[in-house]
């Protein structure tokens, strides 16, 4: 499963509703609203969990991932050093990080590709990716279906 920034990952791309994501990957393990109304999709093959935002017509805008087959760049990141994967895509247009730690676990946010990095005991071991936002704070949709 590759990581497109901006876009999605997979066949996961930001904007496809839920009858989208169904048609490619089918009904979902698991399915609940969140306390904002949004709808969250559990998948457990892809180790995935989609949010289809309520005040966007249910467009999927976030996904967060934990499939050891996740690639940035073309690179498989699950279990190796977060700073050494970081110098590795720097030349990828995934160049600034904000670095935040909770506990036992950092997480690496790059702002302009919305995309985290969270890593524990310096390896990665999740990846989370949203939808962007252009600058009149609208999202972009990728999704043309």
């Amino acid at each position: 499963m590759k990581i497109l920034p901006s876009q999605g990952i997979g066949a996961f791309i930001f904007g496809m509703k839920q009858k989208d994501v169904e048609k490619i990957a089918g009904k979902p393990n698991k399915s609940f609203e969140d306390e904002d109304g949004n709808k969250i999709y559990l998948y457990n093959e892809h180790k995935s969990r989609l949010t289809f935002y309520k005040d966007e017509e249910f467009r999927l805008g976030y996904i967060i991932c934990t499939s050891p087959k996740v690639e940035v760049a073309g690179l498989p990141i699950f279990g190796l050093n977060v700073d050494e994967v970081k110098k590795k895509i720097h030349g990828k247009g995934l160049t600034a990080w904000e670095v935040d730690e909770i506990d036992t676990m950092t997480r690496h946010f790059n702002e302009k590709n919305w995309l985290t990095i969270v890593s524990e005991y310096d390896e990665i071991i999740c990846t989370e990716l949203g939808a962007t936002i252009d600058n009149s704070d609208n999202f972009v949709w990728k999704f043309k279906g």
